[in-house]
């Protein structure tokens, strides 16, 4: 096991549903989805603090095992302490290759709240 294998922690993909509200509609819950394991790591870059000065919210790096593909605006939650993520990136762009003794994928997230 690797050093970043032992520092991946549980989390869990939160899926939106959309379902008829009966008048034409629809209306939109958040269920709880697949586990999976990840290192998520605040970016402490300078143009990262310089972004949140400026109101962006808090970026992260997110590294996971390969199978579980992060695509560009899913919601996940950290189960240690619940919060919540919107991924900012897609999965497919950084990769290890696959002649890597090591295997996983990285994206960007933002710390995020589910809409009511």
């Amino acid at each position: 096991m690797s050093l970043l294998q032992e520092y991946m922690e549980a989390c869990q993909l939160i899926e939106k549903k959309r379902v008829p509200d009966g008048e034409g509609g629809f209306t939109t819950s958040w269920t709880d989805g697949a586990e999976f394991k990840a290192a998520v790591v605040c970016n402490q870059s300078m143009q990262a603090r310089i972004a949140e000065k400026q109101g962006v919210t808090s970026l992260y790096t997110v590294t996971c095992e390969p199978n579980a593909m992060l695509e560009y605006h899913d919601v996940f939650r950290r189960l240690s302490d619940g919060k919540i993520f919107r991924v900012t990136s897609d999965g497919d762009d950084v990769r290890t290759p696959k002649s890597a003794t090591f295997q996983f994928s990285q994206v960007t997230a933002e710390e995020w709240e589910l809409p009511r």
